[in-house]
Parts: C-alpha cells; sequence; structure tokens
C-alpha cells in the first residue's frame, strides 16, 4: 500500500472506569496486530491512553516505546502512573469541535497538531468510554470511529434497560430487582430491597448495573452476605442490579455488522464457558488472572440450537440497535423431553476483551475470520458509516 494513503488509526484506550486495565490489556494485543499483522501497511497508529484521572496522554514516546500493555506476574497495566505524570505528552481535541485532529501538548513546548484523524478505535471497557460518552464526542467531532453509535452503547451498558428492552422485544430475560442510590439510603429503603431479593429467591448474583469484566459481582447464597455484596458492587455503580441465579450453561455468541453497513449482521459460531477450579462462577480472577476457564468452539449444542442462539443473538444486536460488534451472552437450559434448550439473555457488550485469548476474537478465528482480518473489518466498516444520524 505504499502508493496510497495509510489510514490513520487513533487507538483509544485506559479510562477512568474500573475496567481501566482490561482495556489496556486489550489495546495492547489491537496494537501489536496493526502494526504487526497481514495488513500493517494499511495503517499509521496514534495510540492514546486514557488515565483514570480522565487525563488523556500521548501513549508512545518518540522512540517508539510505550507503557506496558499487558498483566505481567498478577499486576495489573495502567495509563499515567503519577511517576510519569510530569513527562506525560497530554492529548486533547481540537479547539474546533468540527476539526477531526487532536493536539499535544508536551512539557515546556508550544502545544503542535497531531493532524487529522480517520477512525477512531475506542477500545475502553465501561462507563466513560463504552457507554455512549466517548462516541457522543466524537459524533460532534465528525470523526468515524468503530462500534456502536451513543443510544446503543449507552442503553447496552446499563443491564437495566438492556433487560427492559429485550424483554419487551421479546426475548427471555431473567428474574431481577434494581437497586437504586435512593433505596440503599435508609433502613426502610434497605429493608424493601431485602424483601424484594427475598421474593427473588438465593442463590442471586449482585452486580454493578454499569460495569463488565466481572467487576464487583458476588455470588449471594444467603441473606446474611447481601448488604456486603450490595456495598461491593456500589464501589464501582451507584446502581445495582440483584439477578436470580439462573441454572444452565454460559454460551456466548459473536455478532459483526454486515460487511455493506446495510446487509444483516452476521452471527459467529458460539462458544461455551466451563468454570474450572475453585472458582464458583466467571469472576474476574478466573477470567483474567489463573486460566482456570475452558472454552468448546462450538459449543455442544445441536445444528438446529446453534441456529436459534445466532439467530437470537442477531436479534439482540439490532433491537438494541448496536452497530460494528457486540458479544451476547446467553444461559442455555436443556429440554427436560429431550428437544431444543431453550436460551436466556444474560447480557451484551458492545466492546468486548479483544485479546487473541479472548472468547470474541476466538469465536471469529473458528469461522475462519483471524485476528487480524476481524480488526481490518471493523476498521473497514467504521470508515463506510457517516456520522450523526442514521
Amino acid at each position: 500500500m505504499s502508493d496510497q494513503k495509510r489510514i490513520r488509526v487513533a487507538v483509544i484506550f485506559g479510562g477512568r472506569s474500573s475496567e481501566h486495565a482490561i482495556s489496556c490489556v486489550t489495546a495492547g494485543s489491537v496494537l501489536d496486530a496493526l502494526r504487526n499483522g497481514t495488513e500493517a501497511d494499511r495503517y499509521e497508529i496514534l495510540p492514546i491512553g486514557i488515565a483514570a484521572d480522565g487525563r488523556w496522554v500521548l501513549a508512545e514516546s518518540p522512540d517508539g516505546t510505550g507503557p506496558r500493555l499487558a498483566i505481567a506476574d498478577g499486576e495489573l497495566p495502567e495509563i499515567g502512573r503519577p511517576a510519569s505524570a510530569e513527562r506525560a505528552s497530554l492529548v486533547t481535541m481540537a479547539g474546533d469541535p468540527t476539526a477531526r485532529e487532536l493536539t499535544v501538548h508536551e512539557p515546556g513546548s508550544v502545544p503542535k497538531s497531531l493532524g487529522e484523524v480517520d477512525v477512531v478505535l475506542p477500545l475502553l471497557h465501561g462507563p466513560y468510554g463504552e457507554d455512549g460518552t466517548l462516541q457522543g464526542l466524537l459524533e460532534l467531532a465528525g470523526i468515524p470511529y468503530v462500534g456502536s453509535g451513543v443510544l446503543a452503547s449507552a442503553v447496552s451498558m446499563d443491564k437495566e434497560f438492556m433487560k427492559r428492552l429485550l424483554a419487551q422485544a421479546g426475548f427471555e430475560v431473567g428474574p431481577y430487582e434494581v437497586v437504586r442510590p435512593r433505596d440503599w439510603a435508609t433502613e426502610e429503603g434497605r429493608a424493601a430491597v431485602r424483601l424484594a431479593v427475598e421474593e427473588l429467591g438465593y442463590p442471586v448474583f449482585v452486580k454493578p448495573a454499569r460495569a463488565g469484566s466481572s467487576m464487583g459481582i458476588t455470588r449471594v447464597a444467603a441473606p446474611a452476605d447481601l448488604d456486603t455484596a450490595i456495598e461491593v458492587a456500589r464501589r464501582h455503580d451507584p446502581k445495582v442490579l440483584v439477578e436470580a441465579a439462573i441454572p444452565g450453561r454460559e454460551i456466548e455468541c459473536g455478532v459483526l455488522e454486515g460487511v455493506d453497513p446495510l446487509d444483516r449482521p452476521d452471527a459467529s459460531l458460539p462458544a461455551e464457558l466451563r468454570v474450572t477450579g475453585p472458582h464458583a462462577f466467571y469472576d474476574f480472577e478466573a477470567k483474567y488472572l489463573d486460566g482456570t476457564t475452558e472454552v468448546d468452539i462450538p459449543a455442544r449444542l445441536t445444528a438446529e440450537e446453534i441456529e436459534d442462539i445466532r439467530e437470537q443473538a442477531v436479534g439482540v444486536f439490532e433491537t438494541l440497535g448496536c452497530e460494528g460488534l457486540a458479544r451476547v451472552d446467553f444461559f442455555y437450559q436443556e429440554s427436560a423431553d429431550g428437544g431444543p434448550g431453550r436460551f436466556i439473555v444474560n447480557e451484551i457488550n458492545t466492546m468486548p476483551g479483544f485479546t487473541p485469548t479472548s472468547m470474541f476474537p476466538q469465536m471469529w478465528q473458528a469461522a475462519g475470520l483471524s485476528y487480524p482480518a476481524l480488526i481490518a473489518r471493523l476498521v473497514d466498516s467504521a470508515l463506510r458509516r457517516s456520522t450523526g444520524l442514521r
């Protein structure tokens, strides 16, 4: 591609949410694929990290080195540690909200333009990135970006409204209760919450309403542990969801926007998660730290059931107005009479984990789409879409 203009991709990662480190891990893998994959000559990469305090920094020094973007010996990566804050090159959007360029502010130097950006790859997980906030900023600037727009990102991030919309559209979702800040502010409110959860029946899962990566989730087997679990979830989000435990196998399915934006989305082969070792469920440690999870791709389902879950995954994607990519998570319950089982929607992730060993790329790899080709497809589909109303 030496005789053509290279695509200028701003890769944004880190962020203010509790999923900061997982976003960094995702970015490390994607940056490596963009730079060293089979289509590396197509891209010019601009890595931008968002520190936990919200600062945007140029996450690469002039000599080409950057921060560690991997989990090493159990230590999670982080952008903008205090020790490096004074040397950081801060990045801002252009003063003109319609401009598609970024500006870098280096210590002791006059601010300079980094030039226009063709497309943004927002690899942020959780609030302040995956929830429509960054997407709104990019819409105002008219910069194409990978993934869902403002509304779909916000609704998919908030598990309460995601479940409400999907249930209204006819998808099966499990029973749940929402604990809002005002519900937990008084003893009278707390008593009402405890009573509502009692009606769900134990065990239950307590989780932040707007978080992912298994952050802040607790399996609660008895009423005595409920209050502590809610407080743990509230460290990540003041709004909490309490879900009835659903017996069944955990099945996931990836969805990609069609090659042409007007085409119907494509669904991957489904994958089944099997948590082994000491973990009671697919928590943060099982997911990222100790490698005790086993995966079957394709999931152990009949051909009819595989077609059913793929259809439902695409249906969830379209119902919520998603674009680009998503991973839809289900519980599968076998039929008592030996017929097809049923699928209950757990949640959707509009920016799923994206390392080569993450579920989403693995499912597409099994369908014949390599990791570099998957990233290229996402970038190309973002470039074909317009910003604004569509």
